[in-house]
Order: structure tokens, then C-alpha cells, then sequence
């Protein structure tokens, strides 16, 4: 679950996973860069995806250096979306 902040209002929002799965493309890059932590980066193909946590799920970010743009944006709740990052990073060091 993420919390945001409504700068107008300080009002507080929890996201679910669901929420963020349903939300625009751009309240998605919003919720990325305001409230999920950068984990680690992976090459796929010419693309580069961006691995996020957010409290309660993990937000993939892929984005292509040639374009300069974000391709898509992936959200999932399990580990198995994370079997990509096994041989490069420890769930253990993580702390999740």
C-alpha cells in the first residue's frame, strides 16, 4: 500500500495494488516517483525496466533509452514477478 498526500488538501490516500493497476498512466509515474523505493535496474532487449517497491507490491518501470520514454508500467503483488532479479539481487537484503 502506498500513502501519498493531496498537497492540496493534506489529505492522506492509500493505493492498493488494484488502485495503482487501475490508475492513468500518468498518476502511475506520479505514485513511482513520489512514493516507491528504487531497488535495481535490468536490461531487456534495448529496453531498460526500473524495479520499484511500493509497501505492499513491486512496480516495474520500462523505459527505452533509444525513444527516451516510458514504455510501460507493471505492477504485481507476488514474488514470482520477481524471479527476472533473483540472480542479481537477495529478497534477503531487500528486507521486504
Amino acid at each position: 500500500m502506498i500513502f501519498l498526500y493531496d498537497h492540496m488538501s493534506f489529505q492522506q490516500f492509500m493505493i492498493t495494488l488494484t488502485d495503482f493497476q487501475k490508475a492513468s498512466f500518468e498518476k502511475k509515474c506520479d505514485w513511482v516517483t513520489a512514493s516507491s523505493n528504487y531497488l535495481f535496474a535490468r536490461k531487456l532487449g534495448d529496453a531498460k525496466v526500473y524495479l520499484y517497491h511500493a509497501g505492499d507490491f513491486f512496480i516495474e518501470v520500462y523505459y527505452s533509452p533509444v525513444y527516451k520514454k516510458i514504455l510501460m508500467i507493471n505492477a504485481f503483488g507476488n514474488t514470482t514477478g520477481l524471479d527476472p532479479y533473483l540472480d542479481s539481487i537477495s529478497l534477503r537484503d531487500l528486507k521486504i
